[in-house]
């Protein structure tokens, strides 16, 4: 199955960099509205079976304008939504709320699963959620399925899930609204990711490293 992951349109909380994974969650922004209305036109060339959103608004507003071009019913799944921020999720923006939300996501990738969010989730829980849409889209036995989520969750996940993609990388290559992660695989065999933001990375090797991650995430996230 090809999986076509990407990043909901720009919302006020991105604006002000502030962690913000609670439902229902803010609208789009002006140019949040425009990246949703261009994305027909980005994945024209992009077949597409199923089209998934998270349980937040800001990932269904950014899927309409796509589900209206294909003619595509938006199924709405609880699991692909953001990172839970815990109990750093009061709007915070500062460097601390950042740098405790970031690390945890980093651990679960290097094996930490266990580690919970202040007040929120753990990885088993996180990855765990996002795990089992996939594995129901792809028990559909639809060929290229789309789901419209959120920065943290795809980086994350799909660091823990495609053998060529570790945390360094996706540390090091944050996703911008809209950006769209491409892979290809299964449940049972595993994932590989074919492009990060437009780039080509089907051939590169960016296989996980022992030893704790030490870049950022990013500034953003949600």
């Amino acid at each position: 199955m090809r999986l076509i992951l990407i990043r909901h349109g720009q919302t006020p909380s991105n604006v002000a960099f502030l962690l913000d994974t609670a439902v229902p969650g803010p609208g789009l922004t002006d140019l949040g509205d425009k990246q949703a209305a261009a994305l027909p036109q980005t994945l024209a060339d992009v077949d597409i079976d199923l089209l998934y959103v998270s349980t937040l608004t800001r990932t269904q507003l950014t899927a309409a304008p796509l589900a209206a071009a294909r003619g595509l019913e938006v199924v709405v799944r609880d699991g692909i939504r953001e990172l839970e921020a815990g109990d750093l999720e009061m709007m915070r923006g500062d460097t601390e709320a950042a740098r405790t939300y970031f690390t945890t996501a980093f651990a679960w990738v290097d094996g930490d699963t266990g580690l919970r969010m202040p007040g929120g989730e753990n990885g088993i829980e996180a990855l765990g959620r996002f795990d089992t849409v996939v594995a129901e889209a792809a028990a559909t036995g639809a060929g290229s399925v789309a789901m419209v989520s959120h920065g943290a969750a795809i980086r994350v996940w799909t660091a823990a899930r495609a053998h060529n993609v570790d945390m360094s990388f996706a540390a090091e290559h944050r996703l911008d609204n809209t950006d769209i992660v491409i892979l290809e695989g299964s449940p049972e065999e595993g994932w590989t990711a074919l492009s990060w933001a437009g780039t080509d990375i089907g051939g590169a090797a960016h296989a996980r490293e022992s030893g704790p991650a030490g870049q950022p995430l990013g500034p953003t996230t949600a």
